[in-house]
């Protein structure tokens, strides 16, 4: 019997592929639309559990409430009231809205329904290849940038691993950068029991719309943030968390791991990046399942970084030019 299989499927009107380790008893479900995932399941003592809390049918594929699991580019999280400046030229993007309905939120791919250019297994692993080439000039207001996205998950003895490539095909520099978006659940219960673990140095200080404030005042050491400080594994409890993380510390082998425990049952995870900032979030403001995830997003860049000249180098992607980034999931069991 083969160790890994690749195979595709459906969930209503959507194509999915499924990833399977056979030999661990894991398996993903990764939907054409947004190249997102909508389950990951384990072992666990009670046979089988799906640690991810994506959309459950084919009719949160098409609404997609709370951006679960999202595929965040050419930008993640916000850009301040969707208006940004790149190389002195202003760009809207919406134009003709005002007020508060003004919102530009983790990119454009989400609704998109990516091509499969490759699916595979063999016996180190199975793996499946999204692409889109949706971003262009003229597709989306005040975007008049040519990216094309690859989006490659892989699922082996490590766990999960998803990499993305963004290549500016058009003739002039792109702001761009990557973020994805999970929810992650490991018991049927409120997220007040669990342990989390971040290891960073600092929290990002923001304003009433969650953009951060401008310089480097938006760094605050995490000594002054008690009650946000995880960087000893601790509980949860009632703490209601929508914070981005910097300055982040890797293990010796170049990973930064933001853990994440059920000390009841023992299951574990760590999502992995190699820099950036890592948002969490403990669902407190979604549609369904208040308290019963995590949200564990690796991103590239910080949350409105087109407005920041901090950021400036790090988003920038000149003509000809890609950038890859890479994240994933650790399965640790009990």
């Amino acid at each position: 019997m083969a160790e890994y299989l690749a195979e595709r499927g459906r969930v209503g009107d959507h194509d999915i592929v499924v990833l399977t380790d056979v030999a661990r008893g894991r398996r993903l479900r990764i939907a054409r639309r947004g190249a997102t995932l909508i389950s990951f399941d384990v072992p666990s003592a009670q046979g089988t559990q799906d640690i991810a809390d994506g959309y459950r049918d084919a009719a949160e594929l098409d609404a997609r409430p709370s951006s679960r699991f999202a595929i965040m580019a050419p930008f993640a999280n916000r850009i301040a009231d969707a208006r940004y400046v790149f190389d002195g030229e202003p760009h809207d993007l919406q134009p003709g809205v005002e007020g508060a309905s003004r919102a530009a939120r983790h990119g454009f791919v989400r609704g998109v329904d990516f091509h499969v250019a490759e699916l595979a297994a063999d016996a180190q692993g199975a793996r499946a290849v999204f692409t889109t080439q949706a971003i262009r000039p003229g597709v989306h207001p005040g975007y008049p940038f040519a990216i094309d996205l690859t989006v490659t998950y892989t699922l082996d003895a490590g766990g999960l691993t998803l990499e993305t490539a963004m290549r500016n095909v058009g003739e002039q520099a792109a702001p761009c950068f990557f973020g994805w978006h999970p929810y992650f659940r490991l018991a049927d219960a409120t997220v007040d029991g669990w342990e989390l673990q971040i290891p960073a140095d600092s929290l990002v200080r923001t304003d009433e719309a969650l953009i951060p404030i401008a310089g480097d005042g938006a760094r605050v050491p995490l000594s002054e943030q008690p009650e946000l400080d995880f960087r000893e594994m601790r509980k949860i409890g009632p703490r209601h968390i929508d914070h981005a993380y910097a300055d982040l510390r890797c293990d010796t082998d170049g990973r930064v791991r933001t853990r994440l425990r059920d000390p009841h049952s023992g299951l574990g995870i760590a999502v992995w990046q190699p820099h950036g900032v890592m948002l969490v979030f403990t669902a407190d403001t979604v549609t369904r399942d208040v308290r019963r995830s995590v949200a564990l997003e690796p991103m590239e860049s910080w949350s409105n970084a087109f407005n920041r000249p901090d950021c400036a180098d790090a988003i920038r992607l000149e003509p000809g030019a890609e950038r890859r980034f890479a994240c994933g999931v650790e399965i640790q069991s009990p």
